[in-house]
């Protein structure tokens, strides 16, 4: 069965508008995109949990309409899952969308991973890169999993700055990549984790080497390991709980 949102998370994790401050459809609808985002990141929403609309509403001080648009724009980036007659629900994969989903990032990252290494030029750059990897390793170490998935992110953002091409990082589907990490965070072992935590640093060497055929193997090997991992956990990791 899913879970509705407890109202102390939703406390926790969004913060109402301020009053008289006027709402815009956009505006609206780009805030509760981002909470939900963030909420997934940090744990405070897991896949399968009921997002609850009186509660998002009244939390976040927006319109229902408003709501319900952003919950139609996350759906369609396979975030969230819209029954007519429940609801909202995290989505959660089963382990094919997994493999399918890997499959279709991992080209992507190579070519981001490589541009970048053809174009780290600067101490600057340099710097940007070892430093973000540091970080990643850092919150892996403090098993701080919000803090971990923001640094991944940055981590891609560095890197596609760097190439050159700002078209890669609208394209990667990283969002979802969140989301099957928030799913199997629980199940993992501490040595999936670090062989996970490991690949950034490899793929920064590689970069910061300015080797981008290295670059392209270390991305290769990093997905190679998450596919390992998908394939060693269990079929519970996987079941869709939403109804």
């Amino acid at each position: 069965m899913a879970t509705k949102i407890p109202t102390k998370d939703i406390e926790v994790a969004l913060e109402p508008t301020p009053e008289g401050a006027s709402e815009s459809s956009g505006s609206a609808a780009d805030k509760v995109s981002d909470t939900i985002i963030r909420g997934i990141r940090s744990g405070t929403f897991v896949p399968g949990q009921h997002l609850v609309e009186p509660d998002l509403t009244r939390r976040l001080g927006i319109s229902r309409g408003s709501l319900r648009e952003a919950l139609k724009h996350l759906a369609a980036e396979g975030i969230v899952t819209l029954n007519r007659f429940r609801g909202a629900y995290i989505a959660s994969l089963d382990r094919k969308a997994i493999l399918d989903l890997l499959q279709t990032l991992e080209p992507l990252c190579s070519l981001a991973a490589r541009l970048a290494a053809e174009h780290c030029q600067t101490p600057e750059q340099v710097r940007q890169v070892l430093q973000i990897a540091a970080e990643i390793e850092d919150a892996n170490r403090a098993k701080n999993r919000g803090l971990y998935l923001e640094r991944r992110r940055q981590f891609y953002s560095v890197i596609v700055e760097i190439g050159g091409n700002q078209e890669l990082e609208r394209a990667m589907p990283l969002t979802r990549t969140d989301l099957f990490r928030a799913q199997i965070e629980p199940i993992q072992s501490d040595r999936q984790r670090n062989r996970h935590a490991s690949g950034y640093s490899k793929i920064a060497k590689a970069i910061t080497d300015r080797n981008p055929a290295a670059a392209v193997r270390a991305v290769q090997r990093h997905f190679a390991g998450t596919r390992q991992t998908i394939e060693e956990l269990p079929g519970e990791a996987f079941h869709d709980v939403a109804p």
